[in-house]
């Protein structure tokens, strides 16, 4: 009997090739999911990532609630036509700390995850208020309250516990000291400035919204969008790839 008459068979039962399918299904998906129980993560790690800082992830917090999701993505595709755009692809580590992740799935506007320092705090500040002040063709809405609209983080050291739970390692002295930190990367001048960068590595503490008078909602969206893509040191971890 030949490989075609063979295969004839179970073209002829729909039983036996409904069977065929779930033992090919089956196997393969044995062979994909089994080796990821012994792993101890998925995730490789890389240098330089951390976990948002108070006044990141009240940003963060906000950059959910006004739906910013929905219009731009967090994720740069290995294709080379995002990498000349965007910069370097994404990595899994980068939204190891993300609860829920900011991949998206469209792109009204460009790409945020390599947005943090690729344009000044005024601009940002601007953007928001008037998106066609800085992007004539921008269809995006303005968010103006932001920047007349004091942060609320009476609840930011609860917010750290509720990630804490979730995974992320936020130390008892990040949690105890996190009203404290997020006042002083909003404070240029603020003595606890020391501590916040001990904390958090790679922060900067400075008046995003331009009003040092106060700590507004757009202070810690600005920070939050200035520090994405910003802790990963690629060439690093480029020449670390390359050596293997």
């Amino acid at each position: 009997m030949s490989f075609w008459t063979r295969h004839q068979i179970l073209e002829k039962n729909s039983i036996l090739l409904v069977i065929g399918i779930l033992l090919v299904v089956a196997v393969g998906g044995l062979v994909e999911i089994a080796p990821l129980f012994y792993l101890k993560s998925t995730i490789e790690k890389v240098d330089g990532m951390r976990p948002y800082t108070p006044l990141e992830l009240a940003g963060r917090a906000i950059y959910i609630r006004e739906g910013c999701y929905s219009c731009h993505s967090q994720m740069v595709r290995t294709l080379r036509d995002e990498v000349e755009r965007y910069g370097h692809y994404s990595l899994a580590a980068e939204s190891m700390y993300d609860h829920p992740f900011q991949w998206g799935s469209k792109r009204t506007g460009p790409d945020l995850a390599r947005v943090g320092g690729k344009y000044s705090d005024e601009w940002h500040v601007a953007h928001m208020v008037n998106p066609r002040a800085v992007v004539p063709q921008s269809i995006m809405p303005g968010y103006p309250f932001l920047a007349a609209t004091d942060l609320d983080f009476r609840g930011i050291a609860a917010h750290l516990k509720a990630n804490r739970a979730v995974g992320v390692p936020y130390t008892d002295a990040q949690v105890e000291n996190a009203a404290a930190d997020l006042k002083a990367q909003a404070t240029p001048d603020d003595a606890g400035i020391g501590d916040l960068q001990a904390r958090y590595p790679k922060s900067i503490a400075r008046d995003f919204d331009g009003n040092p008078a106060r700590i507004t909602e757009m202070d810690a969206l600005v920070a939050y969008l200035q520090m994405l893509g910003t802790l990963v040191d690629f060439k690093s971890y480029d020449a670390k790839v390359n050596l293997r």
